[in-house]
Order: C-alpha cells, then sequence, then structure tokens
C-alpha cells in the first residue's frame, strides 16, 4: 500500500457517518425555536450551524455538536436588561415542548439537548450590524458576550483553498491523534494550531496525500516546539481559544512516531506504525489482516481482545489520568509510573492497583477498564485477554504481575453513550515465573 493510497483510506475513514441524522436534528430543533418565537416551521431559517461541524472538520464519531439560532430584533428589549437565564428557558421549553422524550437542559452558555450518541450545544443569540453575534452568559448577574463564527469558518475555508485543501484534512488527522492519545483538546484548538502550521509554511501549498506521511510529522515537530500559553487567536475573528492541557510531550511522541512510520514505509508495518499514531481508524495492511486471521486459528489461544470504538463512538473532550500502585508484603509501595520513568524494573508476584488519578468529566459517567496481556507467554497460556470490563463504582482495579510482558491496561470515561475521556498505562514486567 503506498503513502497516497494509506492516506487517502485513513481520511475516507474519518468522514462522518451519520450526517444525515445530525443534519436532521439540526433541522428538528430549528422548526421548534422558529416555532416559539416566529411562529413559523422552517427547519433551515434563522440557524446557523457551528463548531468543526460547521467548519467542515469534524470527523466520525463526534458527539460535540454546536448550533445557534437567531433571535428575531423584535425580540431584544424582552431579554436585554438581566434576561439571560430566561431566554435560555424559553429556548429550553420550546425545544422539550415539541420533543418530550428528548432530554432538554438549561447549561450556563447554551441549551444542551442529549440524543443516543450525540448531543447538540443550542445558543439562542442576536445578531449584531457588524455580523457578529450577541449569546448569552447566565453566569452571576448575567451578561451578553460576542461570538464571531462566520469569521472563522470563512477563514478557515479560504487557507483551505489556498493549500491545495490540505488543512481540514489536517484539521480532522489531528482529532483522529487526539483522540488515539487521550488528550483533551477543543475542536477549535486543534483547528487553530492547524491553520496556523500551515499559514507559516509554503511546504504543502500544491501537496496531496502522496506528502501526507511528511505533513504529519513536520505538524506534529511544529506542535511539539510550542511554547506554553494560556491561549490562542482563533482564525478570522481572533477571538480568545483557552488551552486546557499542554500537548508538546504527547506530540513529541508522535513526531517519533511518526519518524519510525516513515522509515518503515518500505516495509509491510508501515501501516501498524502509522496506527500508533494516529489509532485504529488507521487503515491496516492487508497482510495484517491475514496475519490476524491466521493467528486466530491457531489452536493454542484465542485472540480475546476486544476494542472500545468497536462498541461506543470516541469523542475524547475531557481528561482522564489513571495510575498504578505496586505492593508485595514486606516491601515499599511504588508508583508504576515513576518506576517506568526511574527505569526500576517490574517483576512478578506483584500486586497492582490500579485507580483513576484524575477526571475531569462532569457527572454522571461510567467508567470502563481494558487489562491486555501481550508476548508468547500469554499465548502459550491462552491468557491474552483484552475484554472491555464495566468499573464496579469505585473507580479501582487490582491486577497481579504473573509472567513476563509488556501488558496494557486501559481506562475509559463514557458519557452518554461516547468516550469522552481515556488512558493508558503499559505494565512491563521483566520476571518470568513461567517454567513450562
Amino acid at each position: 500500500m503506498t503513502v497516497a493510497e494509506m492516506f487517502s483510506n485513513f481520511l475516507s475513514n474519518l468522514v462522518i457517518q451519520n450526517r444525515d441524522t445530525i443534519s436532521l436534528r439540526y433541522g428538528e430543533l430549528t422548526a421548534a425555536l422558529n416555532k416559539r418565537f416566529r411562529d413559523t416551521e422552517s427547519k433551515t431559517a434563522n440557524s446557523l450551524q457551528v463548531g468543526s461541524f460547521g467548519r467542515n472538520t469534524g470527523i466520525n464519531g463526534i458527539s460535540d455538536l454546536d448550533m445557534l439560532y437567531i433571535m428575531p430584533k423584535s425580540a431584544w428589549d424582552g431579554y436585554s436588561n438581566g434576561g439571560q437565564y430566561k431566554l435560555l428557558q424559553h429556548a429550553r421549553d420550546a425545544i422539550q415542548g415539541r420533543y418530550r422524550a428528548t432530554k432538554v437542559r438549561v447549561d450556563r452558555l447554551v441549551v444542551c439537548v442529549t440524543y443516543d450518541d450525540f448531543h447538540v450545544e443550542v445558543q439562542p443569540v442576536f445578531e449584531q450590524e457588524d455580523g457578529s453575534y450577541k449569546y448569552p452568559d447566565t453566569k452571576g448577574d448575567g451578561s451578553w458576550k460576542i461570538t464571531k463564527p462566520r469569521e472563522e469558518m470563512e477563514a478557515v475555508s479560504k487557507l483551505d483553498n489556498e493549500k491545495n485543501l490540505n488543512l481540514k484534512q489536517l484539521c480532522k488527522m489531528a482529532r483522529a491523534w487526539k483522540n488515539k492519545h487521550g488528550l483533551e483538546m477543543g475542536g477549535l484548538l486543534l483547528d487553530t494550531l492547524a491553520f496556523n502550521f500551515l499559514a507559516g509554511t509554503k511546504e504543502y501549498d500544491t501537496k496531496s496525500y502522496l506528502y501526507f506521511d511528511w505533513l504529519s510529522r513536520d505538524f506534529f515537530a511544529f506542535l511539539a516546539q510550542l511554547e506554553d500559553q494560556d491561549y490562542y487567536a482563533a482564525p478570522g475573528s481572533r477571538q480568545r481559544v483557552k488551552v486546557r492541557r499542554k500537548f508538546q510531550r504527547k506530540a513529541r511522541k508522535a513526531y517519533k512516531l511518526c519518524l519510525a512510520a516513515i522509515e518503515a514505509e518500505k516495509s509491510k508495518g508501515a501501516n501498524e506504525k502509522w496506527r500508533k499514531v494516529f489509532g485504529r481508524v488507521f487503515p491496516a495492511n492487508k497482510d495484517e489482516f491475514v496475519e490476524k486471521a491466521e493467528a486466530r486459528l491457531e489452536p493454542f489461544w484465542r485472540n480475546t481482545e476486544e476494542f472500545i470504538e468497536n462498541t461506543y463512538p470516541v469523542d475524547i473532550r475531557f481528561t482522564l489520568r489513571i495510575d498504578c500502585e505496586v505492593r508485595q508484603s514486606g516491601y515499599r509501595m511504588h508508583l508504576l509510573r515513576e518506576m517506568i520513568s526511574n527505569r526500576t524494573p517490574l517483576l512478578a508476584n506483584k500486586k497492582l492497583e490500579f485507580w483513576v488519578k484524575e477526571i475531569t468529566v462532569p457527572s454522571p459517567f461510567e467508567i470502563k477498564w481494558k487489562v491486555l496481556n501481550r508476548g508468547e507467554i500469554a499465548k502459550r497460556r491462552d491468557c491474552v485477554r483484552g475484554q472491555i470490563m464495566t468499573d464496579t463504582g469505585s473507580m479501582r482495579r487490582t491486577e497481579s504481575t504473573n509472567f513476563r510482558g509488556d501488558h496494557v491496561v486501559e481506562c475509559y470515561a463514557i458519557k452518554d453513550g461516547v468516550v469522552v475521556a481515556k488512558d493508558r498505562i503499559h505494565v512491563p514486567i521483566q520476571a518470568d515465573d513461567d517454567k513450562t
């Protein structure tokens, strides 16, 4: 498989599969609000699809959608003086009255409408003379703030056209990377960073899929070299885009993974190395499918590994961090991440206590775990494991070090049917108590 074929198939895999359903929901919400505020039932008038869906930079599995509903100018006097919450409440009532089985609630800035596998944040706004929009903020005594999504969409589309349509493709690949590595980065921040990268180079002005390996490498090198800062200026609007978490360390890791993948591009293992950057959404080598099918036929072990993305959409929006205590009777407790950092060997016959160290997902949410044993001994013992398991409620999981191998433990936070945060930790057991 050539580089161009790999990345062409990769971008095809990122295409939003439920676009028609999303558009239908946008139309239903627009009709409900038009009926309440204008006594019409148009499904298209007076609303604007914004966010990554509106900028056309979102990918399959998108769960956090945004919509502006443009209020009639005649309604301004009824809300202008301290009526921020009242406006959101009226918008909520309009939607709930028409769709009673749907979960609808008022948040600080929006009305949040939750469906089975995505939610739409509806923001009622008043359009200003300069094309910006005034929206309600209910924090404290309430205030009105300004947003300029049209300027952002126009700036992204303009640069995309100047860069051979590579900007929006890069934004989508960046989202796959973010989801693979559990990185809490907002969509507008990803788009802003991709915009800044391509705006600062002419290297990819005429390039296409054949050069997307280098594009990926250079983009992650760009991210890794950025200084820490609290916010960036969004394309077009120049409004502040907050940095929720530092991303440079994971960008450096991605850059190194890209180098390894590029080095391996003439071998059949190249696809698997790119999957370490972008996840299972990156196409596997056809030969790898054959090898995996043959492995399942081996008489001495079963491939029982499950993948969370086969059950839930993955759209990382929050942070989840796990750690692990390593214990043995008569010995001092150690943290596994510290042992790995210090290159302290993890031996067999230890008790491992994994727990959720940090999580920013708002309640309620569900925690699931995956424990995968890797290596020849795991196969010989028919103990690969890898099933997705539901947490008992303590956000902890107890395991033990039984045999050598580079094992993996993953943890997922699921909210409203979507994986919104995840983390993984390697468990490199270096001793072998297997005598058979």
